[in-house]
């Protein structure tokens, strides 16, 4: 993760949610209101918690780029992990977040009983399958070791990629959800599930793993160029988008930060910077 990320920032907000609602629930907390129906307060910094990569990048595009025209004060808080940018949003000490995709959200609300919404979709990572010892997909064979997202859609998603390229075969209808349990045929491979963020830093111990596109590029990989397999782009279901707590999608901050979000300045920066790795999903927005 970016190195401006602060540690002490992060204990903090870790500290704070383990304490639960008790402060940011209370009268005295603008969001709170905002989301209980108030009217949000418009000269107020939108603070947006993110990934580092790509989405934090697309975000400070935004701050600093198109913000101003809009009149919006935006501010991007960065998080390493897939869980505190929800908690956070749903405890109302962010207004909202960009870092994940619709069966992501859905499986984090049903667990955690959160009510975490989209707005609009931004962008696509392809997963990707990566490896410092293989050259080629062909050449992994009976024996070697993949690494795979331990979170339940990602793990799903990973198996879907390596179901799709022959790699396994899985239990017919698992779809995203399948498991390692799902898996009818290994063809002799074997598995490590690790925590998403951590899946870059094994490829030395494994012979190939599949890394989330943030990932990846926060750990200086290419998806387009140095992906032994990509994901498909077309059709895809797991786009990224901005996301809030429910009640609090038509604060006016939110709908100029949508609206900057999709557009062409965005598409073209993610045209320009990623060339191809992230590729924008702009059309239609993303449905609760």
């Amino acid at each position: 993760m970016r190195k401006n990320i602060k540690l002490t920032a992060l204990a903090a907000t870790a500290t704070a949610l383990a304490l639960g609602l008790t402060a940011c629930g209370s009268s005295s907390d603008p969001s709170s209101a905002k989301a209980d129906g108030g009217k949000a307060d418009e000269s107020k910094p939108l603070v947006i918690a993110a990934s580092p990569s790509p989405h934090a990048d697309v975000l400070n595009f935004v701050k600093d780029k198109l913000a101003a025209k809009e009149g919006l004060k935006l501010e991007v808080k960065e998080f390493t992990d897939y869980v505190l940018p929800n908690t956070a949003t749903e405890q109302s000490q962010v207004d909202g977040n960009y870092f994940q995709h619709k069966p992501y959200l859905d499986d984090f609300n049903k667990k955690n009983n959160t009510h975490v919404v989209p707005v609009v979709n931004v962008h696509l990572e392809p997963l990707g399958l990566y490896s410092k010892k293989i050259k080629a997909i062909g050449d992994i064979k009976a024996g070697q070791t993949i690494a795979v997202p331990n979170d339940t859609t990602n793990e799903g998603r990973a198996l879907q990629l390596l179901a799709a390229n022959n790699l396994i075969t899985l239990k017919e209808g698992v779809g995203t959800s399948a498991k390692l349990s799902d898996i009818t045929d290994k063809k002799g491979l074997e598995f490590k599930e690790l925590e998403a963020a951590t899946v870059p830093r094994a490829l030395n111990d494994v012979d190939a793993a599949i890394i989330n596109g943030n990932y990846a590029l926060e750990a200086k990989l290419s998806p387009a160029k140095d992906a032994l397999v990509l994901e498909k782009a077309e059709g895809n279901p797991y786009a990224n988008f901005l996301a809030v707590k429910d009640g609090n999608q038509n604060d006016p901050r939110i709908q100029k930060l949508a609206k900057l979000l999709n557009s062409d300045e965005v598409k073209k920066f993610i045209e320009e910077k990623y060339q191809g790795s992230v590729v924008a999903a702009f059309g239609a927005p993303a449905t609760s």
